[in-house]
Order: structure tokens, then C-alpha cells, then sequence
């Protein structure tokens, strides 16, 4: 029953393996893309790990967004919809999940990385 229980958690911590570009609105990247967005002018980096996560290291310049705080949601209203967001976590779930949030919410410009963290570590 525990194995059962963690392959579910395990798996809704990450994201699908289906590497196609765009997800209800929103585009996945990976790291080299994701990368490249970053040298753009006025883009956001939003990591929505936990406090504890991001304290073993983040992208450098990315703002922290707890996507399993409380007022997650509130926070996501406080920030500017026009802009260009690059947001991830540790694998890929729940930033796939704030950028499907962020497009409901009329976000225009939302990409997430696929992998997350994880990923973005593997390879740099």
C-alpha cells in the first residue's frame, strides 16, 4: 500500500513525457530553451518549489513562488500579466500546473521547464 502510495506522489511531481511543445496554452521548454528565453529582456523566473527545496539551490535570479502555499494564488494575482514568465520546480508537475493556473488567469506569454530543477541541474 506505502509503494502504491509513493508511486502516485512520485508521479504527480512530475511531468508527462511527452515533450511537445505546447501544453492548454502554455509552451514547454527544455533546458537549452529554456536558457535562451532567460537572456530576454524583462522575463521572470519563477521557482515554485518549497522553501525547503530552493534552499539546496536556484536558478540564480529566480523569484520564489511556493506553489503549495496557502496564498499561492493571491501571490500569482499580485504579479504582472503581460510579462514573459519562465517557471519551474523540481521536476516538472507542479510548474506545469502554476503555468496552467497562470494561463487561466490571463497570462500571455507562460513556458515551463520540462524536468525542472532536476534537469536544469543535470545539465549546467
Amino acid at each position: 500500500m506505502s509503494y502504491l502510495l509513493l508511486a502516485l506522489m512520485t508521479a504527480s511531481c512530475q511531468s508527462s513525457p511527452n515533450t511537445d511543445t505546447t501544453n492548454e496554452g502554455f509552451q514547454d521548454l527544455n533546458v537549452a530553451e529554456f536558457k535562451q528565453k532567460m537572456e530576454t529582456s524583462g522575463v521572470v523566473v519563477l521557482d515554485v518549489r518549497t522553501p525547503e527545496e530552493t534552499a539546496e539551490g536556484m536558478i540564480t535570479g529566480a523569484q520564489e513562488l511556493d506553489f503549495r502555499a496557502p496564498d499561492f494564488q493571491e501571490q500569482l494575482e499580485k504579479l504582472d500579466p503581460d510579462k514573459t514568465y519562465l517557471v519551474y520546480c523540481r521536476s516538472g508537475g507542479r510548474s506545469s500546473s502554476a503555468c496552467s493556473m497562470m494561463e487561466e488567469m490571463g497570462f500571455k506569454d507562460v513556458y515551463n521547464l520540462v524536468g525542472g530543477y532536476q534537469r536544469w541541474s543535470a545539465e549546467n
